[in-house]
């Protein structure tokens, strides 16, 4: 059964080994949750690689902007080193042709909309370098709008700039992302996108109370403008005591399902961004996972859809074939 995961952050910890001066580990083959080499034997079809900027620490070049292109950089050199097993993708028609080929997916997403400093030429630049995903914020306010930390922001929505950002996103084909947040940002992105929405990495906010997890009103709504949500597991967004399970994904695949339709969930696992002890602790153990929701009575086209035709279908739908 082929896995697609609309998130993790395994560039960004590479980077960071790297600027280090620790060149032994490489998106082909690392220690940490992910690489290309287990996404293959694992029968993955697509990773979202996420280019992530940790805004509380110091950029490695001039600025996070430069750090965001470099790692973009860094992973299109070394698919170069392995274009026989896997290969970019910038759209739904790149995915199939490389699927055809018996190729993995590697697609780049930004995590930290902070990096646009208020300039729309910088999303033309970065869909240039391949960027089709935006996480619109972090834990900090930027020139989008506010993130959904501890609620303190949750009823501040998109800034002015936010709302061009995003329909202007949606102009030339990147995926607004709002994992993170603000619960009125999320609501701004429904009135004002033109486009299918995502939220890469978030989970259901009646079963675990989390301020980065979606109510059952952003659910339906996220449904009904074609969007998907990617299920994070992260122990902190699945039950009280921070463990992360495959029986408390289950819950939270449950209530999505219920609320938002069969459509509605995928996976965003935040591998090499969560710092739990994870049951599925990487990309080699997902076999593991779909075999307890075999056990949970789920039935192969749940699955499926689980697991990456509700992926593919989002696709299809933001960017056609």
């Amino acid at each position: 059964m082929n896995i697609i995961d609309f998130h993790c952050d395994t560039l960004m910890r590479l980077y960071d080994l790297k600027s280090k001066g620790d060149i032994s580990e490489t998106l082909w083959q690392n220690s940490g949750h992910i690489d290309i080499n287990r996404l293959i034997n694992s029968n993955y079809s697509a990773q979202f690689f996420a280019c992530y900027l940790w805004l509380e620490g110091k950029p490695v070049l001039n600025s996070f902007y430069e750090d965001a292109l470099a790692m973009a950089d860094m992973l299109h050199n070394e698919l170069k080193q392995h274009s026989d097993v896997v290969a970019f993708a910038g759209n739904y028609e790149d995915y199939l042709i490389n699927k055809k080929q018996g190729k993995l997916s590697a697609f780049l997403t930004i995590e930290e909309g902070h990096i646009i400093e208020g300039n729309l030429d910088r999303l033309n630049e970065l869909y240039n370098k391949g960027i089709r995903v935006i996480t619109l914020t972090w834990n900090y306010e930027n020139c989008l709008g506010y993130p959904n930390i501890d609620f303190k922001y949750q009823n501040n929505g998109l800034k002015p700039f936010g709302i061009e950002a995003v329909q202007y996103m949606d102009d030339i084909g990147i995926i607004v992302d709002v994992s993170h947040l603000s619960d009125a940002g999320f609501y701004d992105v429904v009135k004002y996108g033109k486009r299918p929405f995502i939220a890469t990495h978030s989970n259901a906010r009646s079963v675990m109370n989390h301020p980065r997890n979606l109510t059952d009103d952003m659910i339906k709504k996220l449904a009904n403008k074609g969007g998907i949500v990617g299920l994070n597991f992260g122990g902190d967004f699945l039950q009280p005591n921070g463990k992360s399970t495959v029986q408390s994904m289950i819950n939270h695949i449950k209530h999505f399902i219920n609320v938002g339709g069969t459509d509605i969930i995928a996976i965003g696992t935040d591998f090499d961004g969560v710092e739990d002890e994870l049951q599925i602790n990487g990309a080699q153990y997902m076999k593991s996972f779909i075999e307890q929701l075999q056990m949970a009575n789920f039935s192969t086209k749940q699955i499926e859809n689980i697991c990456f035709k509700n992926a593919e279908n989002f696709m299809e739908r933001y960017w056609g074939k």
